[in-house]
């Protein structure tokens, strides 16, 4: 599945803030915690919990969000299918860390081990 210039643009200008509520009630409605969120994201982006919100208070776009992160370099052992794409076949760059993001949410939300989500074993 092909993703479309406008479905990554789409992407780019949305806000991390008005998606990381959605992350915390789909981790803590299954019983993770959002210390546990912190964690995966910070695993991903580089970001501590007080820039997490220092960016959600600034309410900037996932464009500038990935831009300003320090990909872990592990990032692209995320692998498998995250809203109907397979993030191993997602050509833009942007789009494909934002769907990492999405799919370790998702593997947080799901009960897997965070060790098999930090990609450590």
């Amino acid at each position: 599945m092909k993703t479309t210039p406008e479905h990554n643009e789409r992407i780019a200008k949305l806000t991390f803030a008005s998606v990381y509520p959605h992350y915390v009630t789909k981790v803590e409605k299954k019983g993770r915690t959002q210390e546990e969120l912190h964690q995966v994201i910070e695993w991903l982006t580089g970001f501590d919990t007080m820039k997490l919100e220092e960016l959600i208070d600034r309410k900037v776009t996932f464009e500038t969000f990935f831009e300003m992160a320090t990909l872990n370099p592990n990032a692209n052992r995320i692998t498998g299918i995250i809203c109907g794409y397979r993030i191993e076949e997602i050509e833009n760059p942007l789009t494909k860390q934002v769907r990492y993001l999405d799919k370790l949410v998702d593997e947080l939300a799901k009960g897997k081990k965070m060790e098999k989500i930090l990609r450590t074993v």
